[in-house]
């Protein structure tokens, strides 16, 4: 059986914010979205990850008020991807190693997707047989 690749498997329009917001206008569409974390963009770019705790400790150890906190200088800049080819067992096994849930997935730095440990577990036969 050919194992599926990440791209039948991902998300193909992740929640993305660009660099130049700041995090109280992240935050708000954090919040309308119903999401914690987004990714962040520079020019189409993955520039890194902002999660709700990064602007609550951000917001509160600056002291600087969150309108002049922006969302490119509060991420996390060095998280994993993966390539949209690479198989789902390889993609689970990333994830596993880094402790992460969930990958942007990426073609040249350019956001593709997202694809979410839950997702690959199913579809590897691997991973998900007793």
């Amino acid at each position: 059986m050919v194992e599926k690749a990440v791209r039948d498997l991902m998300k193909p329009r992740p929640w993305t914010i660009d660099a130049s917001l700041s995090i109280q206008d992240a935050a708000h569409l954090m919040r309308v979205r119903d999401v914690s974390e987004v990714l962040v963009t520079d020019d189409g770019e993955l520039r890194g990850k902002l999660a709700d705790h990064h602007i609550i400790v951000l917001a509160i150890a600056s002291g600087r008020h969150p309108s002049t906190v922006l969302a490119g200088e509060s991420c996390v800049l060095d998280i994993p991807t993966v390539a949209a080819d690479i198989s789902c067992g390889q993609a689970l096994d990333h994830m596993r190693r880094h402790g992460v849930g969930n990958l942007p997935v990426v073609d040249d730095r350019r956001i593709v997707g997202t694809v979410w440990m839950a997702d690959l577990a199913v579809a590897c036969d691997r991973y998900s047989r007793v």
